[in-house]
């Protein structure tokens, strides 16, 4: 199946094109571009180094979450418009299952993390066995300077992957950094976990997916904390 892949939940923007398991293009951005300015560039280029019809597209993976409240949601619109121009399938996967997809080792722990904002990560714990990836704990929001108590609570090695840079040199024994050839985003991970999602799926969805956000964006709080600020003003 000739699969477009997206990932726009980071400042990495990534496009990819897949067949099935066989990566047959892949493009990466991470220089603090704007995916507004960039992802369409990128589309356009892939398309046309590699000489692929958009046409011949049979299927489009989009990272929905969690990450960037922007990224996810210019990501999320361009995969919709593409799906729905081709008629084809569109499918959302999650942002830190195609993190922890980067790297199918078996024998350690995967935690996938990503800048949560005011100091906090999101967490999740993946682990591979026979060639699957299985979800161990669910997405959480964690404080950054609780994160190496819990990780080292499970008392396996964990390998951290994300954005875990400033992490580095305060991670307790047994916990450890990826390189940075995996520890990214990248839309092949997401093109192949669409696949596999789609297999054996008739239906096709264009429209209706939601970003996984997790938490309430800064914008949505400051507004309550506004409205909050009213009602005490008029009392």
């Amino acid at each position: 199946m000739l699969t477009l892949g997206i990932d726009t939940a980071t400042k990495v923007c990534s496009v990819a094109i897949c067949r099935d398991e066989e990566i047959l293009a892949a493009y990466e951005i991470n220089m603090g571009m704007t995916h507004s300015e960039g992802l369409v560039p990128q589309l356009e280029q892939i398309f046309t180094r590699t000489g692929i019809k958009k046409s011949d597209i049979e299927l489009m993976a989009v990272s929905i979450g969690p990450g960037s409240f922007t990224g996810l949601r210019i990501g999320l619109a361009t995969a919709e418009a593409i799906a729905y121009s081709l008629k084809i399938p569109l499918v959302g996967v999650n942002t830190l299952e195609a993190l922890a997809y980067n790297l199918p080792i078996e024998g350690i722990l995967l935690a996938p993390i990503l800048d949560a904002q005011k100091g906090n990560y999101y967490l999740t714990i993946y682990e591979w066995k026979q060639g699957e990836i299985h979800e161990v704990d669910a997405v959480r929001v964690v404080p950054g300077n609780e994160l190496g108590t819990i990780l080292a609570a499970y008392n396996k090695n964990v390998l951290l992957l994300g954005e875990c840079a400033k992490l580095a040199g305060v991670l307790p024994c047994g916990v450890t950094c990826a390189p940075c050839t995996v520890s990214m985003p990248k839309a092949t991970s997401v093109a192949m976990l669409g696949i596999k999602q789609h297999l054996g799926k008739e239906d096709r969805q264009y429209f209706g997916l939601e970003p996984f956000y997790i938490r309430r964006s800064e914008a949505e709080e400051l507004w309550e904390q506004r409205q909050k600020n009213l009602v005490k003003s008029d009392e």
